[in-house]
């Protein structure tokens, strides 16, 4: 019994770990380069760095090494000290067991997404993996950046803890230092407190066509409704890193998120009144404003779901090699569907808006061929070499799980809603889950299914491991809804069929890609041929796909393309169209109780 005793004594008097202290400097930041000095313990004949290849949250090896240049090493006392590469992204150092020794490196940062590095003129925007190399084994002792400043910037802000001097953060491991992006420039910062919580709110590209206070205004009301529905913020603090600058995308951190989107998606247009959330006369937004909202409650519901409930495989991090799960249904997937959600529920959009953006999730997921072709737990497994990486196949051989997960997380919301007749819904199973398996280890997915219920293992296993078609009519009738019917305009030429997608430029026509089971896949022509000629007549880009329409079903036309310089005739059969409708609207016939159903879900008064 003497011995966990002692275990505890030695790791309390265990001496703490030096910091790895970096200096990052941006000395002609239009060049778009920043140099970093790292001073590292060492000790040791030699010693071996490593930089990260991917970032958490973007399942795709991004190689930052790359952009690593004017690599050098010396001891504190300037003597240059020999090294060699072991790896791509590994750098060997013969330190002689010099106790501490000073690294150099220059890194090009021009990369405007969520997962990259950007250095210009006006601004810094840096996410932790391509910038900081690490001692290989020792990713848990502290970290220590300091920034020195361009003279014309006067702000930095991260989601790290400030350190005891100006634009200094301190983390304390690795995973900290790569999970805090850093902002430094002049950017306005709105603030806001949520439960005694500060927020902040960093419009860099803000201009007098961004309403930035009301921006800030909206976002509390995101954060309002998730601590309602979460029962509280597990953190100190938060950043929304909110770049306006025509990019988009989001990435989600522990404390922050990184936002990209359009410095007018925001604008001083008026919007209606001011109503309480949960009202069902709810101030809904203009569509590009709750576009970015919905981006905005989608990275911010990651603060529960991913960043501390999380699936087991993803922790702790492997930086160099893949990471391999099939829970990103849920991760990303029931994300999506709380994303939208809970906009609705706090007030920021109305019913209908809301039933429209499910509408369309659900379209596109019913439209897509590839949701036939693979489950959605093994699109999660091929993440880093299918969704990261599509081609123009992509459409035939997978669905998004952000896609089919959302519409999973519908269906499984209603579904415990109904077993448990209202007592019980998804937001309790996920508080459940958070509460059980929020910690250092993950869940797995067999413990997250046992968290819904014993009795939804078939549903599970449907709707996770295999192609099968998802059943909408329990969810439909618990809530009152109904697809609509979408009747034939009379007169009104039947749609056509072809399964084409085509760009146009320079008066040209392109085919961009063919969907598996239409009449454009079965009749041969190949993406990149270019069409020329309908039955004989040139047709230009602007006269396709109104040209077919004036076929009839049945028929069949020819199709000249030019494939690799050379001219050929394709049969093409003309096919009605007859599309399900996935529009959803509220039943006119619906009961009270379904009536009740539907309020509870969506928090109307």
């Amino acid at each position: 019994m003497r011995l966990p005793a002692l275990l505890l004594f030695l790791c309390l008097a265990a001496p703490a770990q030096e910091p790895i202290r970096y200096t990052v400097r941006f000395p002609r930041p239009h060049t778009h380069y920043l140099e970093v000095a790292a001073s590292v313990p060492a000790g040791r004949p030699s010693v071996e760095l490593f930089m990260a290849v991917w970032t958490p949250g973007s399942y795709l090896v991004r190689e930052y090494s790359r952009n690593v240049e004017d690599f050098q090493a010396r001891t504190p006392e300037g003597r240059p000290l020999a090294w060699t590469k072991t790896r791509k992204n590994r750098w060997r150092i013969e330190s002689g067991g010099a106790p501490r020794i000073e690294v150099s490196y220059r890194v090009y940062a021009r990369e405007l997404s969520v997962q990259g590095n950007w250095v210009d003129a006006e601004f810094a925007m840096l996410n932790g993996a391509p910038n900081f190399v690490t001692l290989a084994g020792a990713e848990k002792r502290p970290y220590e950046v300091k920034l020195e400043l361009p003279p014309a910037w006067r702000k930095s802000i991260s989601g790290m803890h400030s350190g005891g001097a100006p634009h200094t953060y301190v983390a304390a491991d690795f995973d900290e230092l790569l999970d805090c992006p850093i902002y430094a420039g002049n950017a306005p910062i709105h603030e806001f407190e949520v439960d005694g919580k500060k927020h902040h709110l960093v419009n860099e590209g803000e201009g007098p066509m961004w309403d930035g206070p009301a921006s800030a205004r909206d976002a509390a009301r995101i954060v309002a409704e998730y601590n309602r529905q979460w029962g509280g913020l597990p953190y100190d603090r938060y950043v929304f890193f909110n770049l306006l600058l025509e990019s988009g995308g989001g990435l989600e951190h522990k404390n922050s998120t990184w936002l990209g989107a359009s410095r007018w998606a925001y604008g001083n247009t008026q919007d209606p009144p001011e109503s309480a959330p949960g009202s069902g006369e709810a101030r809904s937004r203009t569509p590009n404003r709750l576009s970015w909202l919905g981006l905005v409650s989608h990275e911010y519901f990651h603060v529960w779901n991913v960043k501390r409930l999380r699936p087991a495989e993803l922790g702790p991090f492997d930086y160099e090699n893949e990471v391999y799960t099939r829970s990103l249904w849920l991760a990303e997937g029931v994300t999506s569907y709380y994303g939208p959600l809970a906009l609705r529920r706090a007030g920021l959009s109305a019913r209908d808006q809301y039933l429209r953006s499910l509408s369309g999730t659900i379209a596109q997921l019913q439209t897509a061929p590839g949701r036939l072709a693979a489950p959605v737990e093994s699109l999660s497994y091929d993440a880093w070499i299918k969704l990261y990486r599509p081609n123009e196949n992509s459409t035939n051989t997978g669905i998004s799980y952000y896609t089919k997960g959302a519409v999973i997380g519908f269906l499984l919301d209603a579904k415990i809603r109904k077993a448990s007749n209202g007592a019980r819904s998804l937001d309790d199973v996920m508080k459940d889950a958070f509460a059980r398996y929020g910690g250092a280890r993950g869940y797995t997915p067999g413990e997250f299914r046992a968290l819904a219920g014993a009795e939804f293992g078939p549903w599970f296993r449907k709707a996770l491991e295999t192609t099968e078609e998802l059943d909408y009519s329990e969810a439909l009738d618990w809530y009152g809804l109904r697809f609509k019917t979408e009747p034939q305009r009379p007169g009104a030429a039947p749609r056509i069929l072809t399964g084409i997608a085509t760009s146009a430029a320079s008066g040209r026509i392109r085919v961009t890609g063919l969907r598996r089971g239409t009449p454009g896949y079965d009749s041969g022509l190949n993406v990149d041929d270019e069409i020329l000629a309908v039955d004989g007549y040139r047709v230009r880009p602007e006269q396709w796909p109104a040209r077919l329409a004036g076929y009839k079903p049945g028929e069949t036309v020819e199709v000249l393309v030019a494939r690799r310089d050379r001219l050929m005739n394709i049969a093409l059969a003309i096919v009605a169209d007859q599309p399900a409708s996935w529009s959803l609207e509220v039943r006119p016939d619906a009961t009270e109780e379904q009536k009740a159903h539907r309020k509870a879900w969506l928090r109307e008064e």
